[in-house]
């Protein structure tokens, strides 16, 4: 079956709407593609038995969805976001163990890991073993890391009860007939530039189903809402967080949805959540006040808005908006987010001048604020290695620093100024205790090449290539490396000769144990 993307024609208005009901769906039309029954039997239980899958199954599935993921153009990994997404989501894990909702088992088989996407519709979604995937428009949407705790403990607590198990053993007969209408919604919408057409076909095929299942994905949402509570207040996030977090959903509902259909829903409606939750909250959700903004997450919200890419137009609209009398009259923490958005745009409209004045504006409006301070200057070291100002940048960041974004930051400066040798063991060290941290294997592999060491950089291509899942080109790359260290030339260095070698048989199974895995496309 052929893999489903979006026709390269697909008109503009209706990819936003095809896009939203791929996230919606994602695991039900993925994990149940028709493929030979023998293959089938490795991940799937039968259908009859009502079996959930083991643990480790739903790992490699999730694998498989995973790497198709990290390949798509809207991946990205952004590393000050993921840092701060990373502090909240470490948090909620630890909670969720204290709690017991994370078992040893699932801990230790599943991978936990957060797919940042540039997408701007708010949506996160769970994917199967223990994948989740983060838009960057709910990063910029919600009002307080409490909010986003609330998002990021629900989709964690799908996962942690099994969710995504139980769904695919109730719905697996079912599954071809709703892939049927979902293709031939994506050819409808592809041939017609009324987006409505293919979602009325697509919508069509899924009521019968929806109906068959709602009742079931209304538990599981209740359950998640109730678990992901727990995790997210025992946490240290505050409470209020997950009222308005609500709030801003229920009136998202009253804007899009009367509420008339309720067996048109995979989820139940956010007023019955509402009213489910609000004893939870004891206390009145509308009468709850707003959570004050933080500094460093405005500027954090701000960062995100300007990767979801939005336009030339855009950008500069923003770039001025730190020049308007709303700008004057606004809060400080909004002031900050301003003169961040303003900064990148900027520096993403290759204006370095202004993105050079706007970040030293931002630094004076953080000044005050420890955690604002650290983002207004990783994001002038940015911009100077940007404009050029390799020199400038280095003396910008810590060489030493173990914090992520700061780290690599200070590799990016020390490549650009030719002085890569504080840096290497720094970055081995890291990816050392992260071998899973593609971004930090590729900076270390441009550290290598600054050195000349073309081996190891080659080598840590490699890793990088292994972390995204892509273990056909990690072969390769483990392969070149291997050809030259057989170089006449190339120096001997027998210790890191064994470890290519190791490496390269390692991913050699890993190859022969994809190409049995049954296809997803």
């Amino acid at each position: 079956m052929p893999r489903l993307t979006l026709p390269a024609k697909t008109p503009g208005s209706a990819v936003p709407a095809l896009r939203s009901l791929c996230a919606a769906v994602l695991i039900a039309c993925q994990v149940l593609l028709p493929v030979p029954a023998g293959a089938q039997m490795q991940v799937l239980p039968g259908m009859g038995d009502g079996g959930e899958m083991t643990a480790s199954a739903e790992r490699q599935l999730g694998d498989q969805i995973a790497r198709e993921l990290y390949r798509d153009t809207d991946y990205i990994d952004d590393p000050v976001v993921a840092a701060y997404v990373q502090d909240i989501w470490q948090r909620l894990l630890a909670a969720a163990r204290l709690r017991g909702e994370l078992t040893p088992e699932l801990d230790e088989r599943f991978a936990w890991t957060i797919l940042l996407g540039r997408d701007r519709s708010i949506n996160a979604f769970a994917l199967p073993g223990g994948y989740l995937g983060l838009h960057m428009g709910l990063i910029a949407a919600v009002g307080s890391r409490d909010e986003l705790a609330t998002v990021l403990g629900h989709e964690l607590s799908h996962v942690t009860q099994r969710h995504i198990s139980r769904i695919m053993s109730r719905q697996g007969r079912q599954m071809p007939l709703m892939i049927a209408g979902l293709i031939l919604g994506m050819i409808a919408a592809s041939k017609s530039r009324n987006a409505d057409a293919g979602q009325a076909v697509i919508m069509g095929s899924q009521a019968l189903f929806m109906q068959n299942q709602l009742s079931f994905s209304r538990d599981m949402e209740r359950e998640a809402d109730r678990v992901g509570f727990g995790v997210m207040t025992q946490a240290g996030f505050a409470p209020q967080g997950a009222a308005t977090m609500f709030e801003k959903l229920q009136h998202a509902s009253r804007l899009n949805d009367n509420g008339s259909y309720p067996y048109l829903r995979s989820h139940p409606l956010n007023s019955e959540r509402i009213s489910d939750m609000q004893g939870r909250f004891q206390f009145r959700m509308d009468a709850v006040e707003p959570l004050p903004l933080a500094m460093d997450h405005a500027m954090i919200a701000a960062r995100a808005r300007v990767l979801t890419r939005p336009g030339v137009d855009v950008l500069r609209l923003w770039v001025n908006a730190a020049s308007t009398g709303e700008f004057a009259r606004s809060s400080p923490a909004q002031q900050a987010g301003t003169l961040y958005a303003a900064a990148l745009s900027a520096k993403e409209l290759r204006d370095h001048k202004a993105a050079r004045a706007l970040a030293e504006r931002l630094a004076a409006r953080t000044a005050d604020d420890a955690a604002a301070a650290k983002l207004a200057r990783w994001l002038d070291a940015e911009i100077e290695l940007a404009a050029g100002g390799a020199a400038r940048a280095a003396t910008l960041v810590d060489l030493k620093s173990k914090e992520r974004p700061e780290m690599l930051l200070a590799a990016d400066a020390a490549v650009a100024t030719r002085q890569p040798a504080p840096m290497v063991p720094v970055l081995r060290d890291w990816v050392a205790t992260h071998p899973r941290d593609a971004t930090a294997w590729r900076a270390l592999a441009n550290l290598y090449g600054a050195q000349n060491d073309t081996v190891r950089a080659v080598r840590a291509e490699a890793e990088a290539n292994v972390a995204i899942l892509d273990y056909p080109a990690a072969r390769d790359r483990l392969k070149a490396a291997q050809e030259l260290m057989r170089r006449p030339d190339a120096p001997v260095d027998h210790y890191e000769a064994s470890i290519i070698d190791s490496r390269a048989r390692a991913v050699e199974a890993l190859v022969k144990r994809q190409a049995e895995e049954p296809p997803l496309k």
